[in-house]
């Protein structure tokens, strides 16, 4: 089942049952068929637009709401179960905990750093931050003209609207927690 497949069949289930809807009830409202309203639920089927179409006008929602990442109460996550979204031996490894999404302005990241090693980042673009949580070792950042050291236990905030760069010149490796955040939207 694709991501957008994914996300209908959830957020479909999800709305019906909060208007305390059957799928005979949904069926009656929307047009749609009762089989074709559980083989999406199921993420099964892949409907059309115009299925798709008749669903929210029936069930009077935007379809947005459809198509949005589903909402997730809680989830655990361990880096050193998922694979690394960047590697390069003997220098750094970062993993993508909770990747930005549209409805989301927030990213986190595990990072790690081998002694002697460095991680250059691109520009995030304007108004973006990153909060760095040291929680073991000491690491050096370098952005805009500055650099900082941040050791276990302390955190840091620095605007990332341009290059910036991770260094452990220890001899020991450094951890990281790092949260990305898009304040463009916020006012």
């Amino acid at each position: 089942m694709d991501y957008l497949s994914h996300n209908v069949s959830v957020n479909l289930k999800r709305i019906r049952q909060s208007k305390g809807m059957s799928l005979d009830q949904v069926a009656e409202q929307t047009g749609v068929s009762k089989s074709m309203l559980a083989q999406i639920e199921k993420g099964t089927a892949n409907p059309s637009l115009g299925v798709l179409g008749k669903i929210t006008s029936g069930l009077r929602i935007e379809f947005q709401e459809l198509i949005d990442p589903p909402r997730i109460d809680n989830c655990l996550v361990s880096p050193e179960e998922i694979i690394p979204t960047k590697e390069m031996l003997g220098q750094y490894k970062v993993w993508t905990c909770f990747p930005y999404e549209d409805s989301q302005s927030v990213e986190v990241y595990r990072i790690d750093v081998e002694p002697g090693g460095t991680y250059t980042s691109g520009s995030h673009g304007e108004k973006t931050r990153e909060y760095i949580a040291v929680t073991d070792g000491v690491i050096t950042i370098e952005c805009n003209g500055h650099t900082e050291q941040v050791s276990k236990g302390q955190v840091y905030k620095f605007e990332t609207d341009q290059a910036h760069v991770y260094r452990n010149d220890g001899d020991k490796p450094v951890s990281c927690m790092c949260f990305f955040l898009d304040y463009s939207n916020i006012r």
